[in-house]
């Protein structure tokens, strides 16, 4: 199969700041298609990757002159190794503002906090995730979901340069090596790595820190410090609980999920498609995967996460609240391929208590779109 170049629906959005911001940042996972996004859309600048030692010295050994050689712009990618060029590229752009930057970096909370510190005003910063069900909607072949499930939604599985069974474990392996260390000084890997593989077991649950700490037999602290490096290095995502001002016991813990479901699944050792179908997870990484589709759709606008769910004190429970301007869009996620009326009761309770927040309500099945029940939208995912 012949690598083939997959369409972004950020594109737009990136072309439209740039024409706007001297310097576009974006970051996202290892391998979600960051340089190979400002490549395409911007074919005439040079591109350099601080992952390269002879051009990381480069730069840090002599930051004016590596840059002042770029006189129309250029792609910098991991630029969240060489934090120094960031007040070179304010000052160059102050001067100039035609000259173009295009900034690319794997660690959210390293590169984040210098582009705000050094390019305030200066840059439009991008989330980039691995693809979403619309970007590969021309490269399925009527894969059903347990393959979706399986293969994940890394550009090189759906462009053809790789397989899930051989992508995610180096995947893991170089994560483990390289992010980890960079980002926190961790000695044993190996517990890391259980660590990770307990927080994919909890996939769609209540993130709770005291619970895996025990499990693991290491201070609270630690875990909390663990997962705030899988958040800065794009592999979870803690989606935060409705709450309001009311006096109504809500859920104020996260749930926890991980921004690509076909990494979720080799984590969970589950090594096939066929046996996806028969997995105790599968309606976790259902809605792992339908929840990242409304974070990347709305990303890829150039719109921030806006994403929460509902709980209450009594288990009531909606999966998905998209903010709509001032009210939300409400969605109950069910694996299922067959709709059973009592998918609703969670969306009913939350617009019963809570009417002025309800713009529509949806419940999202692995079935055929129907007819509204009770005020309710049926929706097959492929809908989304």
């Amino acid at each position: 199969m012949a690598e083939i170049y997959i369409h972004r629906t950020m594109s737009e959005a990136i072309e439209e700041a740039s024409r706007y911001f001297p310097v576009v940042t974006l970051t996202g996972p290892r391998q979600s298609g960051k340089s190979t996004l400002f490549r395409h859309l911007f074919p005439s600048l040079p591109y350099e990757s601080m992952e390269y030692p002879d051009t990381r010295l480069a730069a840090v050994s002599d930051p004016k002159g590596f840059l002042s050689s770029f006189k129309s712009g250029v792609i910098i990618d991991e630029v969240q190794h060489v934090p120094e060029l960031l007040s070179y590229i304010q000052g160059i752009v102050d001067e100039n503002p035609e000259r173009k930057f295009y900034l690319t970096g794997s660690s959210q909370f390293a590169l984040l906090k210098n582009v705000t510190q050094s390019l305030a005003g200066r840059t439009a910063v991008f989330e980039l995730l691995p693809l979403s069900i619309l970007e590969i909607d021309g490269l399925r072949k009527d894969d059903g979901i347990d393959t979706l499930l399986f293969n994940g939604f890394y550009p090189a599985i759906w462009s053809g340069r790789n397989i899930p069974r051989i992508l995610y474990p180096h995947y893991i392996k170089t994560y483990l090596e390289r992010d980890v260390r960079d980002l926190l000084a961790i000695k044993d890997l190996n517990m890391f790595q259980r660590f990770v593989r307990l927080c994919a077991a909890r996939i769609g649950s209540i993130f709770k820190a005291s619970e895996i700490a025990n499990e693991l037999g290491v201070a609270v602290n630690t875990v909390n410090s663990w997962i705030s490096v899988l958040q800065a290095s794009y592999i979870v995502y803690l989606l935060p609980p409705f709450f309001t001002n009311t006096r109504k016991r809500l859920t104020k813990s996260p749930k926890i999920y991980f921004t690509d479901c076909g990494l979720a699944s080799y984590l969970l050792e589950i090594d096939s498609v066929e046996t996806m179908n028969r997995d105790k997870m599968r309606g976790f990484l259902f809605e792992n995967m339908i929840i990242m589709n409304f974070l990347k759709n709305r990303l890829n606008s150039g719109e921030d996460g806006g994403l929460y769910f509902y709980r209450d004190s009594n288990g009531n429970e909606v999966d998905l609240l998209v903010k709509r301007g001032s009210k939300y869009s409400c969605y109950e996620i069910k694996s299922s391929a067959t709709f059973h009326p009592d998918f609703t009761k969670g969306l009913k309770h939350f617009s019963k208590n809570y009417p002025d927040y309800v713009k529509d309500s949806a419940v999202i099945y692995s079935g055929q779109s129907m007819p509204e029940f009770d005020g309710i939208n049926i929706l097959g995912f492929k809908e989304i």
